[in-house]
């Protein structure tokens, strides 16, 4: 008598895998998204604060974003995980025109899963 799996056996058993691996998979990759997005946002959170504390202790906005962590406001500055670069921020300068950063904006392309581009986040 011999001892084993079959070939029809190792069929369902793989079909099965698949199977689930169909449903999970979806899932796994839009908890990736959505994790991204949150760092999205808690990175421009902390951007945009530090850009406020600076210009409230120096009177000016700073110049660029490693006055930033010149200045020890950043220990460095964060990444964008849409991106996955430091530097993709898309920096604007206040509306009297200064050559300094009032807002930081994600230069991702795209749309998160809200419906809103990264860019207006």
């Amino acid at each position: 008598m011999r001892r084993g799996f079959t070939i029809i056996e190792l069929l369902v058993v793989m079909t099965l895998i698949a199977l689930l691996l169909t449903i999970a998979a979806p899932r796994y990759f839009r908890n990736i998204d959505n994790a991204k997005e949150a760092v999205l946002r808690e990175n421009l959170f902390v951007l945009r604060d530090a850009i406020d504390k600076y210009r409230a202790d120096k009177g000016a906005y700073p110049s660029s974003l490693n006055d930033l962590v010149t200045e020890r406001y950043l220990r460095a500055v964060p990444q964008d995980p849409i991106t996955e670069r430091v530097d993709s921020w898309v920096l604007l300068p206040p509306r009297d025109g200064e050559r300094t950063i009032f807002d930081v904006r994600s230069g991702a392309q795209g749309t998160g899963q809200g419906g809103r581009p990264y860019a207006s986040l």
